[in-house]
C-alpha cells in the first residue's frame, strides 16, 4: 500500500497544538505574529514557535509555518530575518505563496521545505512542476479544481499535492478576494480580513433610498456571499486513491472544540480506511459528530463538479443544534477530574466527554469541588478550574461537552 496520508490541521495558538495533537493530527499549520493570511488568530512569537516545534516534535508531528502573505517592499528585509530566524528551529517547512518571498527562504533558510500556498493558485500539472523545478516539495491546490484534475495532477507532475478536505470555503477565487479591503481598510491578502461576505446583505435601488429589497433573505438577512462550508468526509477513499498526499482543515481561527472534533473525526474515518480499504464505510457517528459542530452548512465544494455543491447558503448560517463546549480535563486528582471551565456547569448536568479515541462518552457531573479546599459547590463559573466527580476518570486534553439532538441528515 502506498503513504498513509496525511491528516493536517490548523493551529493558532499552543492550546489548539496541543489539541490537534492529542486528537491525532499527523501534521500542523500555524503561524508568527507577521507575513501569514490570518493575524487574527492568536499565532506565536518567535520564542513560542520555539516551544512549539518542540513540542510537537517530541510528539512526532511535523510542523509547517505559514509565511504566506504577498509581501511589500519595505517588508523583504524582515521577511527574510525572520525565515531564518525560525530555521534555527527546524520547521517541517514553510508554507509560501510569493514568488519573491519563496526566492528569500531559499536564500535565508535552505534547509526547510517550502510548500506553496493555495493563495499562489496552483491549477495544471504545468504549474506545480514549475514550482518543483523552483525547488518546493509540495503544492497546496487551489480549491476551484474537481477532482479529475486534482488526481492528473497528483499522478504527473512529480510533487506532493495538498488539499483542503474540511472547513470554511472563501467566495473568491483561492481566497484572493478584495472585498474587506475595499469595505473595511483590512487586506484580505496580508492577513487582515475582516470576513464581509458572513455580513448580512439587501438590495437598495437607487432612486428608492431606505426601501431594502430581499434576496431570498431569512430573518436574519440576505447571505449573498455566505459559501457553505466543505466537508468531504464521506468521499475519502476517492480523494486517497487520487494520490493526494495531505488532507488539509480549515480553521486556524476556529475554536478547540470545532479543532477536536473535525481532527478526531477524520483521523478515525483515514485510519479506518488503511486497515481495510475493501470494507471502508463512513460511520454513522462520524457525520453526527460533524454536524454538531458550528458550520455554514456542509458542501463537497468544486471537487465533483455540481453546481448546487458551491451555491451560497440561503437558508441558515448554523445547524439548528451544536455542542455548548463546557470544558478540557486538565489532568486527575485521584478519583477526580481536574476540569478547566469554559461555559458554566452545575452539578447533576448530563454531559459527555470527547475521549482521544472512540465515541464521545455519556456522563453526569456527580460532585463539584473547589479545587483548594474541596468544599463542594452547587456550579462552577466559566474561566475557572474545578474539581468534578465524574463516572469515570479521563485523560488531560479530553473535552467535556453538553449533549445535544443531532440534526445531521445522513446521506447515502
Amino acid at each position: 500500500m502506498t503513504k498513509k496520508v496525511e491528516l493536517l490541521a490548523p493551529v493558532g495558538n499552543r492550546e489548539k497544538l496541543e489539541i490537534a495533537v492529542h486528537y491525532g493530527a499527523d501534521a500542523v499549520y500555524l503561524a508568527g505574529k507577521d507575513f501569514s493570511l490570518r493575524n487574527f488568530s492568536g499565532n506565536f512569537t518567535l520564542e513560542e514557535l520555539g516551544e512549539a516545534l518542540d513540542y510537537a516534535h517530541g510528539q512526532g508531528v511535523k510542523v509547517y509555518v505559514a509565511c504566506n502573505a504577498f509581501a511589500r517592499n519595505h517588508e523583504l528585509e524582515a521577511i527574510g530575518d525572520y525565515l531564518a530566524a525560525l530555521s534555527r528551529f527546524k520547521p517541517d517547512a514553510f508554507i509560501i505563496a510569493d514568488p519573491g518571498v519563496f526566492a528569500i527562504a531559499k536564500e535565508a533558510a535552505p534547509g526547510v521545505d517550502v510548500h506553496v500556498s493555495t493563495q499562489a493558485n496552483v491549477t495544471s500539472i504545468a504549474s506545480a512542476r514549475f514550482w518543483k523545478g523552483m525547488g518546493a516539495s509540495r503544492v497546496i491546490l487551489a480549491r476551484e479544481l474537481p477532482l479529475n484534475e486534482i488526481r492528473e495532477i497528483a499522478r504527473q507532475s512529480g510533487i506532493e499535492v495538498e488539499t483542503f478536505v474540511h472547513g470554511a470555503m472563501c467566495i473568491s477565487y483561492s481566497g484572493r478576494c478584495l472585498l474587506s479591503a475595499f469595505m473595511a481598510n483590512r487586506d484580505s491578502n496580508r492577513g487582515q480580513c475582516c470576513h464581509p461576505c458572513r455580513w448580512k446583505y439587501h438590495v437598495v435601488e437607487e432612486l428608492r433610498p431606505g426601501q431594502y429589497y430581499p434576496i431570498m433573505e431569512d430573518d436574519r438577512g440576505a447571505y449573498i456571499f455566505n459559501s457553505r462550508d466543505l466537508c468531504l468526509l464521506e468521499h475519502l477513499p476517492k480523494l486517497i486513491e487520487a494520490g493526494i498526499c495531505s488532507f488539509k482543515i480549515e480553521g486556524r481561527m476556529k475554536g478547540v472544540n470545532y479543532l477536536a472534533s473535525v481532527v478526531k473525526t477524520y483521523r478515525e474515518a483515514i485510519d479506518a480506511y488503511y486497515d481495510d480499504p475493501s470494507v471502508f464505510q463512513v460511520r454513522p457517528e462520524w457525520l453526527e459528530e460533524l454536524s454538531r459542530i458550528s458550520s455554514r452548512k456542509y458542501c463537497t465544494g468544486f471537487y465533483f463538479g455540481d453546481p448546487r455543491e458551491v451555491a451560497p447558503n440561503y437558508e441558515n448560517t448554523s445547524p439548528d443544534t451544536i455542542h455548548r463546549f463546557a470544558g478540557k480535563i486538565l489532568g486527575v486528582d485521584g478519583d477526580l477530574c481536574v476540569l478547566e471551565v469554559r461555559n458554566k456547569i452545575f452539578q447533576g448536568d448530563s454531559v459527555e466527554i470527547l475521549p482521544q479515541k472512540g465515541p464521545a462518552v455519556a456522563d453526569v457531573v456527580e460532585e463539584i469541588l473547589e479545587r483548594e479546599d474541596r468544599s463542594p459547590k452547587e456550579l462552577a463559573q466559566n474561566n475557572t478550574t474545578v474539581l468534578v466527580r465524574l463516572s469515570r476518570t479521563y485523560n488531560p486534553n479530553d473535552l467535556l461537552r453538553m449533549g445535544v439532538e443531532s440534526s445531521y441528515q445522513y446521506r447515502e
